[in-house]
């Protein structure tokens, strides 16, 4: 009969002096206290203390610093209370569930990479502390009779060590799952969302708070520069409305219909994405290069994809279209972390794809217009009227409608995505331990490249989720940013699929 392993905290607990094991005593009667949840949920956290403990003792963190850092009142008491909150879903995430398939849904994934490797333990007790400020996020996707929508999940949420391809689908049928996760490996900590539940801004937003809390444990302090939430304020109404709501409705609205677009080359691999690669580009460096075409960052990247998409289809007539989201708080200032982003999508026909001036031209033209408030407002007008048609109609009814209409147009009307999530800023002895970040497009049915970019000090991460082997689209991009004069670093994964 095997031996039962030790237990290394009720050994380290004795050796403590008898007044730190009644503070030690008191400590644990206060999680118990904090944490109302299912007996084996209970002990699993309990244990997560337990092996942060263990951990600051190994690194000789003076004992009562260790139990101040894993203050169980940082909890907030979310785990005592009962799951009585849901939440309707916002006007852009109505449709995502309606046309999910088997092995595929709307997602991303955003990563921080630290200049140290994780320590698990740490991480673990980081999200416990930081789930409580996001109450949309510590839900699970449910149905309606009319719509889908969130429902408050209290359990132990799990920093788990990353074994599976990038990007796959969440498993959100089964009771209680969740609507994100969060892996780590070496020393990059990531989390992948369902679209479902919140945007770009919205996911860096929590990624930003998971990781200061992360580094607070670790015993890095920095002062509030007004760049990131406090992870013990309680949440504000706001950061979880539905902000297209607020939104005054256009004159007509419109925006949606698109035709289809060209297609790059190659065949779409079984297991998607195939492939996740991240250039590495100096962002000062590439700031310069767009500043030469009169452009932003975003359209001068548009130029280069409208290039390479060019060669990497052999397709000769037709359009190739990039679909372009944009960030409607900065049109209608709001702090919620709901969905808040609309898309327009840039447009051009093959043949008028000659020069990279030409196309990042034509690309300044399109955004100018396409994103200007006032069309993205009439979108917004028609995704209201949209959702107000279907409200009564029961969701057996919407499903099936929507999986025809998504398999006749969906994706096919653009030929790949660049979502752009700008600069993001840190508190400076954060920033010190971070080395770079990355945002990644889950897969899609038809794209075959799907591009990213977020910027983290000077490094500008251009990410591309592939869908087929067919490797034009990318070395075509690598060649483009080479004969700028850029300075670029490929990283990425193997080939999933040969």
């Amino acid at each position: 009969m095997k031996e039962k392993a030790p237990d290394r905290f009720a050994a380290y607990a004795e050796s403590l002096p008898a007044d730190k094991q009644q503070q030690l005593a008191a400590f644990f009667d206060a999680l118990a206290a904090q944490c109302r949840l299912p007996k084996k949920e209970a002990a699993a956290m309990r244990a997560d203390f337990e092996d942060a403990l263990l951990y600051y003792h190994e690194q000789g963190v003076p004992f009562d610093e260790a139990l101040c850092r894993i203050d169980t009142a940082k909890l907030g008491g979310f785990y005592a209370h009962p799951p009585v909150l849901w939440f309707a879903l916002d006007n852009a995430a109505k449709v995502y569930p309606l046309y999910m398939k088997h092995g595929s849904m709307a997602g991303f994934r955003l990563s921080v990479y630290l200049k140290k490797p994780v320590v698990p333990v740490l991480l673990q007790l980081a999200l416990a502390f930081t789930v409580k400020r996001f109450p949309s996020f510590a839900t699970t996707l449910k149905k309606g009779f009319f719509w889908h929508y969130l429902d408050t999940a209290k359990h132990r949420f799990c920093a788990a060590p990353e074994n599976d391809y990038p990007c796959q689908p969440l498993k959100v049928a089964g009771s209680g799952s969740l609507t994100f996760r969060v892996v780590y490996y070496q020393n990059r900590i990531s989390i992948e969302f369902f679209h479902v539940l919140t945007d770009g801004v919205g996911g860096m937003t929590f990624l930003k708070v998971l990781t200061a809390e992360y580094l607070r444990l670790l015993g890095v302090d920095a002062p509030d520069e007004g760049c990131l939430w406090n992870v013990n304020t309680p949440p504000a109404v706001r950061e979880v409305e539905n902000a297209f709501a607020t939104v005054p409705s256009g004159e007509n609205g419109g925006g949606f219909m698109e035709k289809a677009a060209v297609q790059l080359n190659g065949r779409v691999a079984d297991r998607t994405p195939c492939r996740l690669l991240h250039f590495r580009l100096s962002a000062t460096e590439i700031k310069v290069a767009a500043k030469r075409y009169d452009a932003t960052v975003t359209e001068y990247l548009l130029g280069l994809m409208f290039l390479a998409n060019k060669t990497a289809t052999d397709e000769l007539t037709g359009d190739t279209s990039i679909q372009v989201p944009v960030d409607m708080r900065r049109l209608f200032p709001t702090p919620t972390v709901r969905n808040f982003s609309m898309y327009c999508g840039i447009r051009v026909p093959l043949e008028s794809i000659t020069t990279l001036p030409a196309a990042v031209e034509e690309a300044k033209r399109q955004m100018a217009q396409k994103a200007s408030k006032e069309v993205l407002q009439e979108m917004v007008t028609s995704t209201k009227k949209l959702v107000g048609s279907l409200k009564f109609i029961p969701l057996a009814i919407k499903t099936p409608v929507a999986k025809i209409v998504c398999g006749l147009l969906g994706d096919k009307t653009c030929s790949n995505v660049l979502s752009n999530l700008g600069v993001v800023k840190m508190p400076a002895a954060f920033a010190e331990h971070i080395d770079s970040m990355d945002f990644s497009l889950g897969a899609v049915e038809h794209n075959r490249a799907e591009c990213a970019v977020v910027t983290f000090g000077d490094i500008l991460t251009f990410s591309v989720t592939k869908m087929t082997v067919d490797p034009t689209f990318e070395e075509t991009m690598y060649r483009l940013f080479v004969d700028e004069g850029l300075t670029v670093r490929v990283e990425g994964s193997p080939l999933y699929e040969s």
